[in-house]
């Protein structure tokens, strides 16, 4: 019997889920909001969540990742009667296992749902004994970082190709000599090819190598990077500047792992495993036509995303604690304690320069404290102060430009409890409320949907119901 949970706002389908469900043979709890789905979530396991998209507090198709990214993280299947245009792919993209759109059949409600089960159980009776990644540089256990990892290994046995992306001081690299270290071919060359410093006359050269003679200053036969690279890794560092004219040269090597040095009258083969690296959108490269489709599809056979560190803020702790006794050990000086405020100002910050701009942050103030025994937000950079300051400044003048909402009227009081049938008496308090509500909104659907904690189909069907238009 596997565990299900329902998160939708409208209480007529939380039920149906229910009933359907329960006659499957699974049990299942509903929450009527994001908010309580996660902390229904945080408290206990479930095999498959059943999310809608449009909730009172969220939207479902984004918090995907907050489920999602968790440890045994259950299956997510979107149950939504809202109508999105591209909500199938981003829903996908998140990691969501299908898209069902209301009104459903029971075939179509159920049979993801059997799937999934399926899938998940497999999936952990084959699982192999969990063995310890060789992770040296990689600080931090958040989710994010944990799924990065899953996927390193992953990649580490196989010789695919792998694609890995984040924007600039992710640490991209580590997670490249990771997967090069925990593969069979750790005990081979790892060779680095900075895509962005090759120029177009000397690219050939550098990667292919060139016979001796090849050119003026070729006094002897020089190997290329890829040739150095074989029995192991080749990693090509910023991809996406690689230059548009030696893509599909290089796409051969990569199809064929042959390759002609410069001047060369013969070819030579190397058999070097590739990953490459990227902070750019190499899709949209595609579309402007200066990166070619089929060298993408090459180079994607695996894609790790690696986060920025403000979506990884869990581990900031961890990495200040490790490089500031990484750089009181290089220094020389007295191992440091910090105050909670420094650590709060470190979460508070945005990291715009990631992991990378963390370890030279603490190599700064470890330098200029050397001989203080307590770090506090004072020993951070102006700049840095500086920029959380703003940022609290502008939340501030965002939150007073917010229109405040009227309060709602209470409704008459009755002299005396006049009983009268049950359903007469729901809709009657049902119409008062709903027709308060769009008062003290001023109609604003939004307005209303956030007050009344209900979805925008919840609350139109509402208003269909007793009649009431949206604006008073």
């Amino acid at each position: 019997m596997a565990k299900i949970l329902v998160i939708d706002d409208d209480t007529h389908i939380r039920e149906v889920c229910r009933l359907v469900i329960e006659g499957m043979d699974h049990e299942v709890e509903t929450r009527p909001n994001l908010t309580k789905g996660l902390e229904a979530l945080d408290k206990d396991a479930f095999d498959v969540v059943y999310l809608d998209v449009d909730l009172p507090d969220g939207n479902g198709l984004l918090s995907i990742p907050r489920i999602t990214e968790r440890e045994r993280a259950p299956e997510v299947i979107i149950f939504t009667g809202a109508s999105y245009p591209n909500g199938a792919e981003l829903a996908i993209k998140n990691g969501a296992w299908d898209y069902i759109e209301k009104p459903a059949t029971a075939e179509s409600m159920t049979l993801p749902l059997i799937r999934a089960l399926q899938y998940r159980k497999e999936k952990f009776a084959h699982r192999p004994p969990t063995v310890a990644l060789k992770r040296e540089g990689i600080i931090g256990n958040s989710p994010r970082v944990a799924s990065c990892l899953d996927l390193v290994a992953q990649a580490a046995n196989s010789d695919a190709n792998t694609l890995i992306t984040g924007e600039t001081g992710t640490g991209k690299e580590l997670f490249a000599r990771a997967i090069h270290d925990n593969s069979d071919r750790a005990e081979g060359p790892f060779v680095v090819v900075d895509c962005s410093s090759l120029t177009e006359t000397l690219i050939e050269s550098v990667l292919f190598g060139h016979a001796k003679g090849a050119f003026t200053g070729a006094e002897k036969k020089q190997e290329g990077l890829i040739k150095q690279a074989d029995k192991g890794t080749l990693f090509l560092d910023e991809v996406g500047e690689l230059p548009f004219s030696q893509q599909k040269a290089f796409l051969r090597v990569l199809q064929e792992r042959r390759f002609r040095p410069v001047g060369a009258k013969e070819e030579e083969t190397s058999d070097f495993r590739l990953v490459a690296a990227t902070n750019r959108d190499l899709e949209a490269l595609v579309a402007s036509g200066t990166f070619r489709n089929d060298l993408l599809f090459r180079l994607r056979t695996m894609h790790i995303h690696i986060p920025a560190l403000r979506q990884r803020d869990a581990d900031i702790r961890e990495l200040t604690i490790h490089y500031m006794n990484a750089f009181c050990l290089k220094y020389k000086v007295p191992l440091k304690g910090f105050s909670p405020e420094f650590l709060d100002t470190l979460q508070a910050y945005d990291w715009p320069g990631n992991v990378r701009e963390l370890v030279n942050l603490m190599e700064n103030i470890i330098v200029r404290a050397q001989f203080e025994p307590t770090l506090y937000p004072k020993h951070l950079p102006p700049e840095v102060r500086i920029r959380i300051m703003s940022g609290k400044r502008q939340e501030a003048a965002n939150g007073q430009e917010m229109e405040l909402l009227p309060p709602i009227e209470p409704a008459p009081a009755q002299p005396e409890l006049v009983l009268t049938p049950f359903d007469d008496y729901k809709k009657e308090t049902e119409h008062r409320y709903f027709k308060t509500l769009m008062q003290a909104t001023g109609g604003d659907i939004h307005k209303a949907c956030d007050l009344s904690q209900l979805g925008k189909q919840s609350l139109y069907r509402y208003l269909r119901i007793h009649g009431i238009p949206t604006r008073a």
